[in-house]
Formats: structure tokens, sequence, C-alpha cells
């Protein structure tokens, strides 16, 4: 039985993220982007959400597309890639966020290189997930699922 609308889940993924399952597949896995989006557009559906997801290798179009959905999205789930350790902008994009916000690394950000062991995003999160591959964006929608009232 198809559950009620609860509204939209927006994930977004940040720069090199497009090229998931072919970059580095020691440490990112080999499921596509295309994937990931599948999985969790199907998983939010079972929880009564639709989903937006969207990926950019361009920072202002990242905080654009913040801008647009900050008031009307029923969550964020985004994987700012390598804008996490360095983008002052977009953190201060995500702020504005009126819904609850996850931040999801595939790879456990803080058993790598020492300049990623710091995220911009991280302080005004409503949680982070890393490590847990691409299963932390469904991890996500789990927890958006509790967090977010049902309509």
């Amino acid at each position: 039985m198809p559950q009620p609308d609860r509204g939209t889940i927006v994930v977004l993924n940040g720069p090199n993220l497009n090229l998931l399952g072919r970059r580095q597949p020691d440490i990112y896995g080999h499921t596509t982007l295309a994937d990931v989006e599948d999985q969790c557009r199907d998983h939010a559906r079972a929880h009564g959400f639709a989903l937006d997801a969207r990926q950019s290798n361009h920072e202002g179009t990242l905080i654009d597309w913040i801008h647009e959905i900050r008031l009307t999205c029923a969550g964020l789930i985004i994987n700012p890639g390598g804008l996490t350790h360095t983008s002052v902008a977009l953190r201060d994009a995500v702020v504005t966020v009126a819904a609850p916000v996850l931040e999801v690394h595939i790879s456990n950000i803080h058993s790598r290189e020492d300049f990623r062991h710091h995220s911009y995003i991280s302080g005004i999160a409503s949680g982070v997930i890393a490590g847990l591959g691409t299963h932390g964006y469904l991890a996500a929608i789990d927890h958006l699922a509790r967090a977010v009232p049902r309509a």
C-alpha cells in the first residue's frame, strides 16, 4: 500500500560524484551515481517521500539549488564531496535550510588524509553519516522518515 505524500527529500551530490563507480572504486565502490539515485528514489517512495536527486561539479550551482529548495523540502541529504572541506559559501547556504539536513560521505573521511577531517557542514547538519558506503544515503532517508512528521 503506497504511503501518503510526505513531501520531497532532496539529495545533492557535489564535485566528482558523477564519476562514482569509476573513480577510485577501492575507496568509493563500483555503484554508480545513477544506481544510488534509483535506490534512494525507491527507498524514499517506500517511506512516502518523493525524491529530487541532483549532482554538480560547480559550487555556485549547488548553492543555487539549496536556495531553491531551502523552504520547501522535507529534508536535505548532501554529499558535498571535496567542498566539504573548503566551502564556507556552501555552509552559509546549507544553514538556511528549514528542514533537517544530513551530511553523507561514502568513505570514512576521518580515517583518510588530515585535510578531510574538517567539515564546514558537520557543525550545522542534523546528523553526519560517513563510512557506510552508498548505504549511507539509505540510512539518511530512514532517519528522515523518523524525523519528519507524517502529513
